[in-house]
């Protein structure tokens, strides 16, 4: 399907070059240049064509540039883009609708990142500790797992325990509380009076896709309700269909007070997050206290109305897990064959690679070299996170371009 790619060709040094040059080193990309993308494959600047196993973090769920989503956007460039929330817009309310309907909750507070929703859900939940638990002022505290990973602002960082993503940018905000995750006993003793919150990726993405163990969702929804604390799930990179339901949290039948939302949300064309809740706990923010000039804009209201849309089908969830089941089947087949662990949820699977064989950098660098798009993580491992509109026969194909580069 792709040539085997050795070396970065003049064109693509080039260009890495000029981004090298003049764009802040805050990542370290593939030596890739991507230019066209469409369903679940991209061409980079000389036409090689590469399947993205990627999907931005899961922002593609969708694929690159789908009919439906383009068209939405396209159509909506030619009216209105932005307004600023000092004035209603045409969109946002059938787009709040839609997304409140779809999560079985009241209210929507819209933003850009997925960053900005998870520091929203945090003013949300100390405001509610403060005006309806009736918390001390500052007194708040919120409880988080170990391995987390909730974005990159100073606050969030702060509850980090990955050293590069913490390490020289303190001081940080206090109020928050650690415990190892997949574990409700420690959840339990860490929680009390003053807790506001627990904030939890249902399934931990940038950790490697780890999956907790079952009956933890259940544990902590249980606990958050005798306790009367509210239960916040991150699903910016689990939701939206990627793990075979709409939501991660609908593996074991639990609803949290907050869903934290982003990545997908806005079709893999602009940043769209969201918080989704009930008005008993949305209702707390008043006008003047939290607010985006972009959170809410049209374009993104419509372009997210059309991907609750094509959620509301259910199409999606059942492709995310029927494919799902072909991955793992495909990848448990690698075990011992340079793969010492697979975790496979939905069309989402964290590959760990034998040290031997090499890092995962150096396994998604190969994989390069063979037309298929990963992420490495933590050292040993690579993410998969196709588009949900990958076929089984890429599937396949992708699997065994991985075969080839783990027998070397």
């Amino acid at each position: 399907m792709t040539d085997i790619r050795t070396e970065p060709d003049t064109a693509t040094a080039e260009l890495i070059d000029a981004e090298a040059a003049h764009v802040a080193h805050n990542y370290h990309p593939l030596p890739v240049v991507v230019a066209r993308g469409e369903g679940s494959w991209v061409s980079d600047v000389e036409g090689r064509r590469y399947l993205d196993l990627l999907s931005a973090y899961s922002a593609l769920n969708f694929g690159h540039r789908h009919p439906a989503l383009v068209a939405a956007a396209t159509e909506q460039l030619g009216r209105l883009t932005l307004t600023s929330r000092a004035f209603h817009n045409d969109v946002l309310g059938s787009f709040a609708t839609a997304l409140a309907e779809l999560a079985g909750k009241d209210m929507v507070l819209p933003m850009n990142t997925g960053a900005e929703a998870v520091e929203t859900g945090i003013k949300v939940a100390r405001a509610w500790a403060y005006r309806v638990k009736g918390v001390p002022t500052d007194a708040a505290n919120i409880v988080v797992a170990a391995g987390n990973f909730h974005g990159r602002t100073t606050t969030i960082v702060g509850f980090s325990d990955d050293p590069q993503a913490r390490d020289g940018f303190g001081p940080f905000a206090p109020g928050f509380r650690t415990v190892p995750y997949g574990d409700a006993a420690a959840l339990a003793a860490a929680i009390d009076e003053h807790t506001a919150a627990v904030l939890i990726e249902p399934i931990q993405g940038e950790a490697g896709v780890v999956i907790p163990p079952d009956g933890y969702l259940r544990a902590v929804r249980e606990l958050c309700t005798e306790q009367r604390v509210l239960f916040i799930a991150d699903e910016i990179q689990s939701g939206l269909g990627r793990v075979g339901t709409t939501f991660a949290c609908d593996r074991e039948g639990v609803v949290p007070d907050l869903y934290l939302l982003g990545k997908a949300l806005g079709g893999g064309i602009l940043p769209l997050s969201a918080v989704v809740g009930d008005r008993d706990v949305l209702g707390v923010i008043h006008p003047g206290e939290h607010g985006s000039t972009f959170g809410g804009n049209p374009l993104a209201a419509a372009v997210g109305r059309v991907v609750v849309d094509m959620l509301a089908s259910g199409e999606f969830q059942s492709r995310a897990t029927a494919l799902g089941d072909h991955l793992r089947d495909r990848l448990e087949g690698l075990l011992g064959s340079g793969v010492t662990a697979v975790r496979v949820a939905g069309l989402w699977a964290g590959v760990d690679i034998d040290p031997e064989i090499g890092t995962g950098r150096e396994v998604a660098e190969r994989l390069l070299g063979r037309g298929v798009l990963v992420k490495d993580t933590h050292g040993q491992t690579i993410r998969m996170a196709p588009p949900l509109v990958i076929r089984a026969t890429e599937i396949d194909w992708a699997v065994e371009q991985l075969k080839v580069v783990l027998a070397g």
